[in-house]
């Protein structure tokens, strides 16, 4: 299973933030479409992911306000990407090694959606239930050993 096998079943929807606007404004959007990150764009390029856990730093850091700060300042501004060839297991691994729950999805320098971590854990629950109906099937089919009569 590949990347886009999941952003098929998902959508394209996108949320985004700009690097210089205000932390406040992007938490408000990511509260209002209860998403838990933003991909972070300059001039039709990546230059970052904001998650919940960057806005709870942030918050740390301001005393429980994220006051004036920016997202530039609060963004990981190296995130982990991967790319609609990129299969499945190769995406479990890199996201459990950094941590990482949201993941862009690009297409060389394009945008093409972000995976979460709860994307690929169902994508692969329903890999697995499909093939256990498609062994019970197969089971329940199987022919009689015509040498026991």
């Amino acid at each position: 299973m590949k990347v886009s096998d999941i952003l098929r079943v998902k959508g394209n929807t996108l949320y985004t933030a700009s690097p210089d606007e205000p932390l406040a404004d992007a938490v408000n959007v990511m509260a209002e479409r209860d998403i838990g990150s933003l991909v972070v764009m300059e001039h039709g390029d990546l230059v970052g992911m904001l998650t919940f856990r960057e806005v709870i730093q942030a918050m740390v850091k301001g005393a429980g306000s994220v006051g004036t700060t920016l997202v530039r300042s609060a963004m990981d501004d190296a995130p982990l990407t991967c790319t609609l060839e990129t299969d499945m297991d190769e995406v479990r691994r890199m996201m459990l090694d950094r941590h990482a729950r949201y993941m862009p999805v690009m297409d060389r320098r394009m945008l093409m959606g972000v995976i979460s971590f709860y994307d690929v854990a169902k994508a692969v629950v329903d890999s697995q239930n499909f093939e256990n109906k498609m062994l019970k099937a197969y089971i329940r089919d199987w022919p009689e050993d015509e040498s026991r009569d």
